[in-house]
């Protein structure tokens, strides 16, 4: 039989996705199952990102442009302009997704043996993209005891090599919540620029600040136009995964021509997706107001319940809409897959993401799990009340 390639072989099974058939297996056994998994949120899509794809008029559905409308993407640097993030349309090219837009950012900037060092637990498609541009992730531990803070820099500069390309980040960070301060950001531009590589900030969950402290981007501020590369998405911020639109923002014209070149082999974006993202620029504030007050009574909530159970350690979120939490177990995949398979109360259970899988150094995060609050309130206390009885038999 021929054989499937070494990169294919390597790459590693999503956390958040890979008990799915578990989850179902459970459904089909008469099981509700409380989807504290995957960030989905819940929220509704802003009303005029769906009316523009109901009400328009097209006769054929053709290509769009690969990088991007030029009216979308002009429209897109005037939202940004709102956000102190100083770009034009020409240094935006537009993506399937967030997803695709790191993947573009990894092939142009990197070759096969490079290095690129991330704060870990991250993103868990951090690996997957990493393992399938042929380079090699150097974690730098955050803690949870410090709140998933940015390491000292100083720990930063020892891990940097001859083939180090970049340093990347998730700002507020998917799975932790935690949202660098401005100090932090400025430490890693200064760092970078003094090493001369790439700072690439996945910038995705950016509206989504509590508690009054500022997101802080790297393409804001002190200028560093050829060292600072920053992911975005529509998924989140208006609720639009299922949109898969995203884009890279540079003022880097070598990483922005590079970048073309794969957003010209992939041919270009979905255009229904691309008539959403465009129109949902015009989402009102309150929108975003509503969502945020929604966010803050439900992390509140959670980390409330969470303290509950006894020997479980949280660090509060101050951005996105996760939480990582430290279980009295010492196998969480075991232990979430047990929960799917064995447990039920009421013939009700909870699917989380195992934590392992947003680490690199292997057996990290081993009793760790990550949990998105994206249900209601009142399915986040009854997941709790869930994940309580389920340690208590477990450890039984």
């Amino acid at each position: 039989m021929p054989k499937i390639s070494n990169k294919g072989a390597l790459m590693p099974e999503s956390p958040i996705r890979k008990l799915v058939p578990f989850a179902e297996e459970a459904k089909k056994r008469g099981v509700k199952v409380y989807h504290l998994n995957i960030g989905q949120p819940d929220i509704k899509t802003p009303k005029v990102a769906l009316d523009a794809v109901k009400n328009n008029n097209l006769e054929v559905l053709a290509y769009a442009r690969s990088e991007g409308s030029e009216i979308y993407r002009t429209k897109l640097a005037e939202y940004y302009k709102k956000n102190n993030i100083d770009v034009t349309a020409n240094d935006i090219i537009i993506t399937t997704g967030g997803s695709e837009a790191l993947l573009f950012t990894l092939g142009s900037i990197t070759d096969f043996g490079d290095e690129i060092i991330i704060p870990e637990p991250f993103y868990a498609n951090y690996n997957g993209f990493s393992t399938a541009n042929g380079i090699n992730i150097v974690p730098i531990v955050s803690k949870i005891d410090d709140g998933f803070s940015l390491p000292k820099i100083e720990e930063f500069e020892k891990l940097i090599s001859p083939k180090t390309k970049a340093i990347l980040i998730c700002n507020p960070g998917n799975p932790t919540g935690y949202l660098y301060s401005k100090e932090e950001i400025e430490k890693l531009k200064i760092l970078v620029l003094k090493h001369d590589i790439f700072l690439i900030a996945d910038e995705v969950y950016r509206e989504f600040v509590y508690d009054g402290v500022q997101h802080h981007s790297v393409m804001s501020g002190t200028r560093i136009d050829d060292n600072a590369i920053m992911i975005d998405s529509v998924s989140k911020r208006y609720s639009m995964c299922g949109a898969r639109i995203g884009c890279v923002v540079s003022k880097n014209k070598e990483v922005i021509q590079t970048a073309l070149k794969y957003a010209q082999a992939r041919l270009s974006s979905p255009t229904y997706a691309l008539i959403a993202s465009e129109a949902a620029l015009e989402t009102p504030q309150i929108y975003f107001d509503e969502v945020i007050e929604e966010y803050v009574d439900r992390r509140n909530t959670l980390i409330k319940e969470l303290k509950k159970i006894e020997n479980l350690k949280v660090a509060t979120p101050k951005g996105a809409f996760y939480c990582i939490a430290e279980l009295p177990i010492d196998d969480a995949d075991d232990f979430s897959q047990w929960m799917l398979e064995n447990f039920n109360d009421n013939n009700e259970t909870v699917m989380v993401a195992p934590a392992s899988g947003f680490y690199s150094t292997k057996g990290s995060g081993k009793n760790q799990i990550r949990i998105a609050y994206v249900l209601n309130k009142e399915s986040l206390i009854r997941s709790v009340e869930l994940l309580k009885l389920a340690l208590e038999q477990y450890k039984n």
